[in-house]
């Protein structure tokens, strides 16, 4: 009787713990089977020097589980080019970007805004449904909401970069600009160039 065999995937996608679940979205939109994700903690954007080193040790992880083809799934996301610096060493890719709202939104259209979004609080998916257990807490602001002045009192607009549409979701992201006493906007943006950053990783990797 003979086995069937699966293929080891051909692909090992390394991306910030925040956009798993797009990245695993976009992976069955564009209909692939030959990726492999790993993911780092969200809790690194509260931490991005942790990224570029714990990347590092994830890249050579990847290669000694045989995967030659990795990309990195995030952007700079705060990492001031360190996070290039390991690219480069390894020989891979990254998002293009200087962190997700930026690729969300598409970055070419957060470069055309030029600054404009500087007293801006970013919203996506992930932090809609985990703003509690993500900003709230970590931050102390369950105990001491006196503490939001000094966290929020630069910005003016929470934004909602919705990548889909989930009511829930968009309450979530509500109650939260209502919590940091910011104006609330909505934008739907999808994937942005998310999806394009995937299809090129998977089309040359094949």
């Amino acid at each position: 009787m003979t086995q069937d065999i699966t293929p080891a995937p051909s692909l090992r996608i390394i991306a910030c713990g925040m956009i798993a679940r797009e990245v695993m979205a976009v992976n069955e939109q564009l209909g692939f089977d030959h990726i492999d994700l790993k993911c780092l903690p969200a809790s690194y954007h509260h931490h991005p020097e942790h990224i570029a080193p714990e990347m590092d040790k994830a890249i050579l992880k990847a290669r000694e589980d045989g995967f030659e083809h990795v990309f990195v799934g995030y952007a700079d996301c705060g990492t001031g080019g360190e996070l290039d610096k390991v690219c480069e060493k390894h020989g891979v890719e990254r998002i293009q970007g200087p962190h997700c709202f930026s690729f969300y939104m598409g970055n070419q259209n957060f470069d055309d805004a030029d600054g404009d979004y500087l007293t801006t609080f970013f919203i996506t998916d992930f932090l809609a449904r985990h703003f509690d257990t993500f900003m709230k807490r970590p931050l102390g602001l369950d105990k001491h909401p006196e503490l939001l002045e000094m966290y929020f009192s630069n910005y003016t607009t929470a934004l909602y970069l919705a990548q889909t549409n989930d009511p829930e979701l968009e309450a979530n992201a509500r109650a939260a600009a209502e919590f940091m006493g910011l104006e609330y906007e909505y934008r739907y943006t999808g994937y942005g160039d998310l999806s394009d950053a995937i299809k090129t990783a998977t089309s040359v990797k094949r």
